[in-house]
């Protein structure tokens, strides 16, 4: 399953790739062309995520990645394995809605790879106080997985 997984993103990274390297349009990619019903239902599980973090509700956050032990988190040159090992760093570190400060996503471009896979790619900026560890931004590539719950992020990894 992993390997599968594994062969799926890369596939899905190679396709997104002169998506990247392109000259930024004007609009936004979601503005110019009209979204498949899969793309937006990824899209929908992430305005679910952004109204959960910013309402300080960690495990409804959670609720858009798959429970399971396949789910990979790569960030800050880490690998996270696991959506328990996920839920345990995300509780540590943003303990209270404070912590979380608001969350923001923009530029969201989805693609559908196959039936059951896609990419979500995009931006976040979390916008909180200094004494929380100030603003931070970034960029993430996001793999779902179509399942019996709906569209689930089964790969994320954020620069």
């Amino acid at each position: 399953m992993r390997w599968r997984l594994s062969v799926v993103f890369v596939a899905a990274l190679l396709l997104a790739s002169p998506l990247l390297h392109a000259q930024a349009p004007e609009k936004p990619p979601e503005q110019l062309r009209m979204l498949s019903r899969d793309e937006l239902d990824m899209v929908k599980v992430l305005n679910a995520q952004e109204r959960a973090w910013n309402q300080g509700k960690i495990d409804a956050y959670l609720s858009g990645y798959k429970n399971g032990g396949d789910l990979l988190f790569i960030a800050d040159g880490k690998v996270t394995r696991g959506f328990d090992q996920l839920q345990l760093d995300y509780r540590r570190n943003y303990a209270t809605k404070e912590s979380m400060g608001v969350l923001t996503f923009s530029e969201l471009e989805p693609h559908v790879v196959s039936e059951n896979f896609g990419v979500v790619i995009g931006k976040y900026h979390i916008d909180r106080n200094k004494k929380m560890g100030g603003p931070g931004d970034g960029m993430f590539s996001l793999l779902f997985e179509k399942t019996d719950q709906g569209w689930k992020i089964v790969v994320a990894h954020t620069t």
